[in-house]
């Protein structure tokens, strides 16, 4: 009977003392639901962000590369084109050089025929390197508009890809607001 008694007393102190801090316990749980919570919410804005951060590092650099491949083809095109321009120029003052090559053999012509035989064997030989070395420079003047054209071609289609580029990044920026 004893153990009964002390049995129901223990039970009794125990239902006491849960009515007493039962309050403060349920208010003590919800807060740690809500730190949890909290906390959860926390790790998915952190993952989100570090996706976001991770995809725009990767766009950046793809950016930085477009942008470098741009310089590089400016570069080029600028350096194709005072190319041609000196081609353009060495044509011209050989097209002199020819031209006073013939007035010359034309001269040659009208005097001493032996002589002018020699000179006119000089004069062919010369006529034939200078426009030997023409064709040569036609044809690299040709090859360097050529490479122009495709340099700028390129550039366009480049352009036209970072467009895009900037056009998705926006998209996306504006998706993240």
């Amino acid at each position: 009977m004893l153990t009964a008694t002390n049995l129901e007393q223990v039970i009794e102190l125990e239902n006491n003392l849960k009515s007493q801090y039962q309050a403060e316990l349920d208010v003590q749980t919800e807060k740690i639901d809500g730190l949890i919570k909290e906390k959860e919410a926390q790790q998915a804005v952190i993952a989100t962000q570090l996706q976001q951060i991770t995809a725009l590092s990767t766009e950046a650099t793809e950016n930085k590369r477009v942008q470098q491949l741009n310089r590089e083809l400016n570069n080029r095109t600028e350096k194709l084109l005072e190319e041609t321009t000196e081609l353009k120029k060495r044509v011209k003052a050989l097209q002199k050089d020819l031209a006073k090559e013939r007035e010359e053999l034309k001269a040659l012509k009208q005097f001493d025929p032996a002589k002018m035989k020699k000179n006119l064997d000089a004069g062919k030989k010369k006529l034939a390197e200078k426009q030997a070395a023409n064709d040569l420079m036609q044809k690299s003047l040709s090859k360097g508009k050529t490479e122009k054209a495709e340099l700028q071609q390129q550039i366009k289609t480049l352009e036209a890809k970072l467009e895009e580029l900037e056009n998705t990044e926006e998209e996306k920026e504006a998706v993240a607001a």
